[in-house]
């Protein structure tokens, strides 16, 4: 196997890479490996009742998903103020799913790096 090594300088050259300020929303669940063990088709299926309440939500608010992993999602919003208020509502909902499903989320603001994959 080859491994090449670039210096840190050549990687982040000026106009390689663009960049942009961004306000990110994490969220995922709690305790999910846990659940999963205790029951795994009824965790599914509430995840998947929390997912079809909770990405409906990130739309209202501006921002697109932009990742998913299994009990998590990164989404970027244009606005800090939405991001923020998006998190807040996603950690405030109440239903079956939620109950099932607790949900972490926090946001950030800084600058992104932009790249293809």
């Amino acid at each position: 196997m080859l491994i090449v090594r670039r210096p840190m300088a050549d990687i982040l050259e000026a106009g390689t890479r663009k960049r942009k300020l961004a306000a990110i929303l994490h969220a995922d669940v709690v305790g999910f490996s846990r659940l999963m063990g205790e029951d795994e088709a009824g965790t599914h299926q509430a995840l998947g009742e929390l997912r079809g309440a909770l990405d409906p939500l990130i739309v209202a608010h501006g921002g697109r998903i932009v990742g998913t992993a299994g009990d998590s999602l990164l989404a970027d919003f244009t606005s800090v103020v939405e991001a923020v208020s998006c998190g807040m509502r996603c950690s405030d909902r109440r239903g079956r799913s939620m109950i099932r499903c607790p949900l972490n989320a926090g946001s950030s603001c800084g600058s992104a790096s932009i790249s293809a994959m």
